[in-house]
């Protein structure tokens, strides 16, 4: 069974597309975007340059050394450029950028929520989890947790539960690292790919996916699923809470806006036409619930099959 659709992109989608694959039109919005973010940052009390400044004068490289695997190949997919940084995920900028960035994004999603709604959104996201599982999970597995942000929610949320961590970035990693040390927390991080974590199989009560499915071609969250489910224990669930296609913030959304927001997710065309239901019941797991967690994004609650 395979979940990939081949829905053509409306007209709007294919104008966008058109305009991006003009390297130099693509660059301006990169460039634009980014621009965008951090004013939006100044306007609600994110010191972004200063919190950034402050994460470089970190000993970084030390805390990479303790996490990263020499012997990770990356995916093709990986290498592209994400969120308007050449690199992608692989660059200091990006890690050190990660947890302004995540406060920025999200400062919009409720009316005067400033820098509060990116822990509004993730509490949104854990309010569904907690009314959706039956019994409190002893381990949970976090796939892409970038710098730990979703990682130490979850900890919060279950503090008797142990957290596993993977990321295919080491430069994430090196932050989480060092966010838990400074937390004390008693946490696993992996540098790995989330299609083949390398973590023992029937190990988990909760695999958690946050905000990186959009991040992926369809072919690649196929993998991950099946990969979840190989990790959990039965009566296990897998949690995905990600942007929602059928938002009419997205349907809506005018063609400079959505210009902007594809210049920094390559895969947001693959994302919207993934059947996320079928490709769930094919690696599987039962029938999906998904629920409207704020008027952008979903949580969608699977148990193995």
């Amino acid at each position: 069974m395979t979940a990939a659709a081949k829905t053509t992109p409306g007209l709007a989608s294919q104008l966008v597309n058109g305009i991006l694959s003009i390297k130099p039109l693509a660059n301006l919005a990169k460039s634009q975007a980014r621009k965008m973010m951090i004013e939006r940052a100044q306007r609600i009390g994110v010191h972004w340059r200063e919190e950034v400044q402050a994460l470089r004068e970190r000993d970084l490289s030390a805390e990479m050394a303790k996490v990263q695997n020499p012997q990770i190949s990356y995916p093709d997919y990986y290498l592209r450029s994400f969120h308007a940084y050449d690199k992608g995920d692989l660059c200091w900028e990006a890690a050190t950028e990660a947890e302004v960035a995540a406060r920025t994004v999200h400062a919009t999603i409720w009316p005067n929520a400033g820098a509060q709604g990116d822990a509004m959104l993730r509490k949104s996201y854990h309010d569904i989890l907690q009314a959706s599982l039956p019994v409190a999970p002893r381990a949970i597995a976090d796939l892409g947790c970038s710098v730990g942000m979703s990682t130490f929610a979850l900890q919060d949320v279950y503090p008797e539960a142990k957290l596993t961590g993977v990321d295919l970035s080491p430069y994430f990693l090196a932050i989480a690292n060092l966010r838990s040390q400074e937390r004390n927390a008693d946490i696993t991080w992996r540098h790995a790919r989330a299609e083949s974590t390398g973590l023992p199989a029937a190990s988990f009560d909760l695999v958690s996916i946050f905000l990186m499915c959009h991040e992926l071609p369809q072919a690649a969250t196929v993998e991950i699923f099946r990969e979840a489910r190989r990790l959990l224990r039965p009566n296990g669930h897998i949690a995905i809470m990600d942007m929602n296609p059928k938002a009419e913030a997205y349907v809506k959304m005018p063609p400079y806006i959505l210009t902007l927001l594809k210049s920094t997710e390559p895969y947001m065309d693959e994302y919207f036409a993934l059947d996320i239901e079928r490709a769930l019941l094919g690696a599987g797991f039962e029938k999906p619930v998904i629920t409207p967690n704020s008027h952008r994004h979903r949580t969608i609650i699977a148990k193995v099959n």
